[in-house]
C-alpha cells in the first residue's frame, strides 16, 4: 500500500510572522480527534487546563521567572525592607548584578501573557526574605535567604505572595516555589579569617576548607556571628552555628562539595537530626500558608541522601493533608549523567529532577550541530528513574536557565556564522523538541522574546521591563528589531507563537504529553531523526520526525499502521512496502498520528546480562531479550525482588526496547534472595512471569 500525506508548514510560523502575515493553518491540530491518555486520571483538554488543583503535572507547561527581572508593578518596593536593614537596599537599574524593582504584583499583571502561551505552570527564583547585600553583589536572585518566614520585601509582602498565587489559580496556572536547604545568606564568620566586623583579614580573601580529617584531628574554624547580624535568621534556630558545617569554602569538588560554604554561604548541616526536622517544618508551614502547586530544590547535589530520603516523603504527604493532591518536587542536580541524576529519585525518593542530561543532548544537536543519537542514548538512559516510585516522563526539561545562559546565547557561540534567520529556526525547533518529547518543559524566562544574553549568571538575566543594564541593551535579539531596552511582552514575536502552537498542540494530543516514547530512526550518517509516543491503553503512535541540518533530509523506518494522519508539520510521508519514509526540509519538525492500533506483542522473555550499572557502581544493570518481529513492540516489563521479610517488591518497570532495570545493590540482603520476578505484559491482555535467579 501506498500513500502521501502533505501537512501545514512548520516554517511559516517564523517566515509569516516576520513579514507581518497570518501564518495559513490547513488541517489544525484542534480539529484532530484526542486519543486517550495513558494511565492516570483522565479529562477533557479543557477541564484539566481550569482544574489546576487536580491537574497531572505531566499535562504541565512551565514557564520559569526571576521577579526581579520580570515586571515591576510597584515601585515602592524596589530598595526593600524599609524597617529591616540587612533586608534593604541593593537597587541600581543600571547594573546587571543589582536589584531592578521587579515584583509578585509584576507577575500578576502579566498573568494573561503567558496563559496565552500555554503556560500553565510558573517557577519563580527563590522569594522568601534575604539578605540584601553581600560582598559578592546582590540578592536580586534570592538565594541567600535570612527569613525562612516571610517573602523578601523587595518583591512584595506575604499578601502580595497569597493574591499571585489565588490570581493564578483562577486562570488555571499553577505556582511553584524554589527552595533551598543547603544553605542560607553568609552571616557566619571564623576568627581564623575575619575581623571583629566581619571583613577578610588581611592579605584573606577566603577560608581555606578544612577536611572531615581535619576536623576529626581538631583541627577546626572557631565561628562567631559579627554583633550588627546576630540573631538575623528566622526561624530563631538558625542562628546557632552548630547546626553549620564551619569548614570553610567548598571548590565544588570531592567532599567539600557536601560540607563546604558556597562562596561564603553558610553551609547547613543537613545530617544533624535538628536540622532534618526544622527544613521540613519550615517548608511544611510554607506549604500550609501559601498553598503552593510544588518545589524545585536548589542545590540538591550538595545535601547527602538521607536528608532527601526524609524530606521529600514528609513534604509530598503534608501537602497531601493540605489538599494538593498533585504536588511536585524536582530537584535541582546540575549533572547532565542520568546515572547521577537519578541516585536523587531513586536512593533520595523525590519524585524528580530537573533534566540536565535532556539540555546536554538539545544543546549538541541544535547549537553544536551534532549528530541526534545523542538523543537516542539519552531516552535509553531513562532505565535508569524508571524504578517503583519515579519514572523518567516526570523531569522537568529545559534549554537554558538562569546560571548556564539562554538559548539565544548558546546559538550564538555554537553556530557563529548562521544567519539571523537560521538561529531563530534553531531555537524555535529546539523548543519543539522539549514540547514534543517526555517530560515537561520548562522555558526561561525571555527565550520566548528571543533573548540573547552574553553568558551565564547574570549575564542571562535580562529585564523583560525595560533594561537601563548597557551590556543587556546591546544585544541582537533572535526573531525582533527590539533590544532590552524596551518593554519585551510582545505576543506577535515568532517564538512566542511558535510556543503557544507547540503548548495547544500538547493540549490536544495526550499522547504528546503522557505516552510513552519509543527511539526509532537515529543514523549517524544523517542528522534527521524520529522517534514515537505511543498511548498504552489505545495503543496509538504518533510519529515525531525532525531534521536537526540546514539541508533536506529523510528518515526510513517500518511503519506500525497502514496509514498516518497529519498533525502536524511540513513533509511528506510515503508508506510503501510496509515502510514509512519522511523527507524534511532543513531545520523543520512534523508529527503523524497512525490510524490503526498497534499489534500486540509476544511474551516470551529470556535474561540477556547481569552486570555492574553503567556508571554507577550500586547498582545491578539487568538487561532482558525479548524477541520481536513488530516495528513497535509494546510491553511492559516489571522486574520485582524479595525484600527481608520474603515479600516481593517492584525495583523496576520498563515499556521500551532495550528492556532492562536498574536496582540497587543494597536491595539483596542474602543470598538466598538473589532472584528476581519479571513479568512482561504486553498490554493486550496477555502477560508471562519467570523466575530468574541472579549469577
Amino acid at each position: 500500500m501506498k500513500s502521501s500525506i502533505k501537512i501545514r508548514t512548520f516554517f511559516a510560523i517564523a517566515c509569516a510572522i516576520l513579514i507581518g502575515t497570518a501564518c495559513s493553518k490547513s488541517n489544525d491540530a484542534s480539529k484532530e480527534d484526542t486519543p486517550a491518555n495513558t494511565p492516570g486520571p483522565e479529562a477533557s483538554p479543557a477541564s484539566i487546563y481550569d482544574d489546576y488543583l487536580n491537574r497531572d503535572v505531566r499535562d504541565d507547561v512551565f514557564y520559569f521567572v526571576m521577579p526581579d527581572r520580570f515586571n515591576n508593578a510597584n515601585p515602592d518596593n524596589d530598595n526593600g525592607s524599609k524597617e529591616i536593614a540587612i533586608s534593604s537596599g541593593g537597587l541600581d537599574r543600571s547594573s546587571k548584578w543589582a536589584f531592578h524593582g521587579g515584583d509578585m504584583q509584576g507577575i500578576e499583571e502579566k498573568l494573561d501573557y503567558l496563559k496565552d502561551m500555554g503556560i500553565t505552570a510558573i517557577w519563580m527564583t527563590p522569594i522568601l526574605r534575604n539578605k540584601a547585600v553581600q560582598k559578592d553583589g546582590f540578592a536580586h536572585h534570592g538565594y541567600w535567604i535570612v527569613d525562612f518566614t516571610e517573602i523578601d520585601s523587595h518583591f512584595g509582602t506575604n499578601d502580595d505572595l497569597k493574591s499571585l498565587i489565588n490570581a493564578a489559580h483562577a486562570k488555571g496556572i499553577k505556582i511553584f516555589f524554589d527552595i533551598i536547604t543547603n544553605h542560607t545568606a553568609d552571616v557566619i564568620k571564623y576568627r581564623e579569617c575575619h575581623d571583629e566586623t566581619g571583613k577578610f583579614k588581611e592579605g584573606l580573601d577566603r577560608c581555606e576548607y578544612k577536611s572531615l580529617a581535619q576536623i576529626a584531628a581538631g583541627d577546626t574554624y572557631t565561628p562567631f556571628v559579627p554583633e550588627k547580624e546576630q540573631g538575623q535568621k528566622f526561624p530563631e534556630w538558625l542562628n546557632d552555628p552548630q547546626y553549620y558545617h564551619n569548614q570553610g569554602d567548598t571548590t565544588f569538588e570531592g567532599e567539600n562539595s557536601l560540607y563546604g560554604d558556597f562562596f561564603g554561604l553558610d553551609d547547613i548541616n543537613t545530617e544533624h537530626p535538628r536540622v532534618v526536622e526544622g527544613m521540613i517544618e519550615i517548608y511544611q508551614n510554607i506549604i500550609s500558608e501559601f498553598k503552593p502547586d510544588g518545589f524545585r530544590i536548589d542545590t540538591v547535589r550538595h545535601v547527602q541522601l538521607p536528608f532527601w530520603q526524609e524530606f521529600g516523603p514528609a513534604i509530598m504527604d503534608h501537602a497531601k493533608k493540605e489538599g494538593i493532591p498533585n504536588f511536585h518536587i524536582f530537584g535541582e542536580v546540575y549533572d547532565p549523567s542520568p546515572a547521577s541524576l537519578s541516585r536523587f529519585t531513586t536512593i533520595g525518593k523525590l519524585p524528580a529532577v530537573l533534566d540536565f542530561g535532556f539540555q546536554d543532548a538539545a544543546a549538541k544537536i541544535f547549537y553544536q550541530d551534532q549528530n541526534p543519537e545523542v538523543m537516542k542514548t539519552l531516552i535509553d538512559n531513562d532505565d535508569y528513574y524508571n524504578d517503583a516510585d519515579s519514572q523518567a516522563d516526570l523531569l522537568l526539561t529545559f534549554l537554558g536557565n538562569h546560571d548556564m545562559g539562554r538559548t539565544g546565547y548558546f546559538i550564538n557561540q555554537g553556530v557563529v556564522d548562521a544567519s539571523s534567520e537560521e538561529k531563530l529556526q534553531r531555537s524555535i525547533l529546539s523548543h519543539a523538541l522539549m514540547y514534543m518529547t517526555r517530560g515537561i518543559p520548562v522555558v526561561y524566562y525571555g527565550d520566548e522574546q528571543g533573548f540573547t544574553g552574553d553568558g551565564n549568571d547574570v549575564d542571562a538575566r535580562e529585564n523583560m521591563f525595560a533594561s537601563q543594564v548597557a551590556s543587556y541593551n546591546d544585544n541582537i535579539l533572535l526573531g525582533s528589531t527590539q533590544t532590552t531596552a524596551e518593554d519585551n511582552f510582545n505576543s506577535e514575536h515568532p517564538i512566542y507563537r511558535a510556543l503557544k502552537e507547540f503548548a495547544q498542540l500538547r493540549f490536544d494530543h495526550p499522547t504528546l504529553r503522557r505516552g510513552i516514547q519509543i527511539n526509532r530512526f537515529f543514523d549517524t550518517h544523517t542528522k534527521a531523526f524520529a522517534f514515537s509516543r505511543v498511548d498504552i491503553e489505545e495503543r496509538t503512535e504518533y510519529l515525531v520526525v525532525f531534521n536537526s541540518d540546514t539541508q533536506t533530509q529523510s528518515v526510513e523506518l517500518k511503519a506500525s499502521a497502514d496509514t498516518y494522519k497529519n498533525i502536524y508539520g511540513d513533509a511528506d510521508i510515503n508508506i510503501e512496502s510496509g515502510n514509512v519514509k519522511v523527507e524534511l526540509a532543513g531545520l523543520s519538525f512534523a508529527v503523524f498520528k497512525a490510524e490503526q492500533a498497534l499489534a500486540a506483542s509476544s511474551t516470551d522473555i529470556q535474561l540477556k546480562k547481569v552486570e555492574t550499572g553503567k556508571d554507577a557502581e550500586h547498582l545491578w544493570h539487568v538487561q532482558y531479550s525479548i524477541e520481536s518481529a513488530l516495528p513497535i513492540a509494546l510491553r511492559k516489563v516489571t522486574t520485582e525482588y524479595l525484600d527481608e521479610n520474603g515479600e516481593w517488591q517492584v525495583a523496576a518497570h520498563d515499556y521500551t526496547e532495550p528492556y532492562s532495570a536498574y536496582i540497587e545493590k543494597t536491595k539483596f540482603t542474602h543470598e538466598e534472595q538473589r532472584k528476581l520476578r519479571v513479568t512482561v505484559d504486553n498490554l493486550a491482555g496477555d502477560k508471562k512471569t519467570s523466575l530468574i535467579a541472579l549469577p
